[in-house]
């Protein structure tokens, strides 16, 4: 039976934005050629004949009321979110037509909704293999032509066609809370799944979760859509991942610049290179974007440093960008830098995927920038007692300590003068608070430091984290007696259950890189603590 999904738009329409309609030439691009399946972004408009959706005779699709930037980038956008795999995402109807029926989707980006009402688009689940010419539907007027909706649109709506049902969402009661997940967090790393919704959040992938058939219901989107029914897989590996495999990269005038995707989440791209004087190196990890702020990307990155003899010499991953640094001082002589995508406190180590470039530059003879930015907090009382050290050779220009409830939205606390490091908080009352430090120095260079958690329980008779930070599969718990718990993923999805005994109590839980829930409960009352595993 073909089944169809329809995408109820969340985005308030107040208005809609009269625009004049574009019939210009659509450019003409190609994410991935030499693949034979095809995902086509039809943008000047189609009319659909012949298909299961003319019920109602032909249905006349005006074009996507978008100018060539704004097709671009929705081309862009929706390429890196199917950067992984063996498919072209392409603007060019004669690609489409070349590839065989049963390997193919046209996406029409369109105007015209009246035929089918107020969504943002429609699909039919597993069309994408049907080989009748049926296509799935955006309609950019009703996302108001803005691209950032409009890909993420188009990206959901393929994806069912792959066979992708929503993401949803649950509390710990599998009790269904939405049919879109909406993710969590903010900035940058905010996450939210593709089949969920998307329109909030800068951050969204492919996600292993509890679909719309309920909480028990997991929906693996990797494994679905790299199935034998799609005929497709992941595209060849670009880099080996081993030390005497890897890529080497050669300086031209003190640099380097290097490309790569990450395709699998167990892909890890190694690199060599050799730096031929004592001095200054400094690397920029960036993944694909369309913009500031890493728009667009589907990848954090995490950069290890390894020396000649293979041995780790430090892992380079910002909590809070998707992009990562390394400015460091090194001898002469042989390196290794290892590429892999990774979690963060928001979104799941399990889609961070896509492309990404390497731009290094070497220095002879100069020192380091930033050797050290470490951020300490503690519990003094009813008082939260924060210090922090920098150790940097520019001169400090402003340094803002900001504080956040809920680990996502940070906001500025103090800006201490430029040579204090340390600082007390008395909060108004019992909280706990999650703190960082945002540096800025003499060469307009700003930086973030680690992010420290400071439990106002920690008082208190229940159980407590012994860390919020958590760099292993064991998680510590100090308990004053006994209790239950329960380890729950940022989904609300039961990943552990126990009991707790008086003194330190070790859990060994199943966990990957991202943010976690620990639940404690007893005759006393009841508690939740989160967590971040690193």
């Amino acid at each position: 039976m073909k089944t169809r999904i329809r995408i109820r738009t969340t985005i308030i329409l107040l208005a809609l934005i009269s625009t004049t309609m574009i019939h210009a030439q659509v450019p003409l691009y190609n994410s991935y050629p030499s693949a034979q399946a095809v995902i086509f972004l039809d943008f000047d408009g189609h009319t659909v004949n012949g298909t299961s959706w003319n019920y109602n005779g032909p249905i006349l699709c005006g074009a996507s009321g978008l100018n060539n930037s704004q097709i671009t980038e929705v081309f862009n956008r929706v390429a890196e979110d199917y950067r992984p795999f063996n498919l072209n995402i392409t603007t060019d109807s004669t690609v489409f037509l070349a590839a065989p029926a049963n390997k193919r989707m046209r996406v029409v980006i369109t105007v015209s909704s009246s035929w089918y009402g107020a969504a943002g688009g429609v699909a039919f689940v597993s069309s994408f293999t049907w080989g009748d010419n049926n296509p799935c539907f955006v309609f950019s007027q009703l996302l108001n032509f803005n691209p950032k909706n409009i890909s993420e649109a188009v990206a959901h709506e393929a994806g069912h066609t792959l066979g992708l049902y929503h993401q949803s969402s649950y509390d710990a009661n599998c009790n269904k809370l939405s049919d879109y997940y909406a993710g969590q967090g903010s900035g940058e790393i905010g996450w939210a799944p593709i089949m969920g919704v998307g329109y909030y959040e800068n951050f969204t992938l492919w996600n292993n979760g509890p679909n719309t058939y309920g909480c028990t219901s997991l929906q693996n989107d990797l494994d679905i859509i790299t199935s034998a029914t799609n005929g497709f897989g992941y595209r060849t590996d670009d880099h080996n991942n081993s030390f005497t495999g890897a890529t080497v990269a050669s300086f031209f005038n003190n640099q380097f610049n290097l490309s790569g995707v990450i395709e699998r989440n167990t892909d890890q791209d190694m690199f060599l290179f050799n730096l031929p004087a004592s001095g200054r190196f400094q690397l920029n990890a960036i993944p694909y974007n369309v913009g500031t702020g890493s728009a667009g990307s589907d990848l954090d990155m995490q950069v290890s440093l390894y020396n000649s003899a293979q041995t780790l010499l430090n892992v380079f991953n910002p909590g809070m960008l998707l992009s990562s640094v390394i400015d460091t001082t090194l001898n002469a002589g042989l390196y290794y830098i290892k590429v892999e995508g990774k979690g963060n406190m928001y979104a799941p180590a399990y889609a961070s995927l896509g492309s990404y470039s390497l731009l290094a530059q070497a220095t002879a003879g100069t020192t380091l920038a930033l050797r050290k930015l470490e951020l300490h907090g503690a519990l003094n009382g009813d008082r939260h007692q924060l210090d922090w050290i920098i150790d940097a050779d520019d001169a400090v220009t402003q340094q803002t300590l900001e504080i956040s409830t809920d680990g996502r939205t940070f906001q500025a606390l103090t800006q201490p003068g430029n040579d204090d490091r340390s600082y007390i908080y008395h909060p108004a009352g019992p909280l706990s608070s999650k703190y960082r430090l945002n540096v800025t120095f003499s060469d307009g260079r700003q930086y973030y430091s680690n992010i420290v958690s400071i439990n106002q329980r920690n008082n208190s008779p229940g159980p407590h984290l012994a860390a919020t930070l958590v760099r292993s599969n064991t998680i510590v718990v100090n308990s004053p007696g006994n209790y239950d718990y329960m380890v729950l993923d940022a989904n609300g999805k039961l990943l552990d259950k126990g009991k707790l005994i008086s003194g330190a109590n070790n859990i060994h839980a199943a966990i990957s890189t991202g943010m976690y829930f620990i639940l404690f409960s007893g005759n006393d009352g009841q508690w939740t603590d989160r967590f971040v595993r690193q």
